[in-house]
C-alpha cells in the first residue's frame, strides 16, 4: 500500500473506531493533539448522543495531509452543552477536518468544522 492509500485509510479506521466506541484503539491511527481531542470528544458527545453514528463521505490524501468529509447523525437522549435532551434527531450534519500526517499516524487537525447550527436546528423543541 503506498503512503496515499494509507492516510486515507486511517481517516476510515479512526471512523470505525468512533463508531465502534473503542477508545482504547485511537492510538493506532492518531497521535498528539488529533488521539488526544479523539479521546476526550467521543465519550462525552457518546454519552449525549448515544446512536451516534459517522459516514465517511470522501477522503482526500496526500503524503503528509488528509482531508475526511463527513455525515454525522444521532439522537439526542442526554445533556449537551448545557441543552436538556430533545429526544430529537439530527440527520447528515457535515464534518470537514483536514490532518496532518506524522510519523504514519493523524497527528494534528489543521482545520476542523462541523455545522452545529445546522446540528442545534434539528434538534431545537
Amino acid at each position: 500500500m503506498d503512503v496515499v492509500e494509507h492516510n486515507r485509510q486511517l481517516v476510515r479506521q479512526l471512523v470505525e473506531i468512533v463508531n465502534a466506541r473503542e477508545l482504547d484503539r485511537i492510538n493506532e491511527v492518531a497521535s498528539g493533539p488529533v488521539a488526544k481531542a479523539a479521546a476526550g470528544w467521543i465519550g462525552p458527545f457518546a454519552h449525549s448522543f448515544p446512536d451516534f453514528r459517522m459516514e465517511v463521505v470522501d477522503v482526500i490524501a496526500e503524503e503528509d495531509k488528509v482531508v475526511g468529509w463527513f455525515k454525522c447523525s444521532g439522537t439526542h437522549e442526554h445533556e449537551w452543552r448545557g441543552k436538556a435532551p430533545t429526544h430529537k434527531r439530527f440527520e447528515r450534519i457535515d464534518e470537514i477536518y483536514v490532518f496532518t500526517i506524522e510519523n504514519g499516524k493523524l497527528h494534528a487537525p489543521l482545520v476542523a468544522l462541523e455545522d452545529n447550527l445546522a446540528r442545534m436546528q434539528q434538534l431545537e423543541d
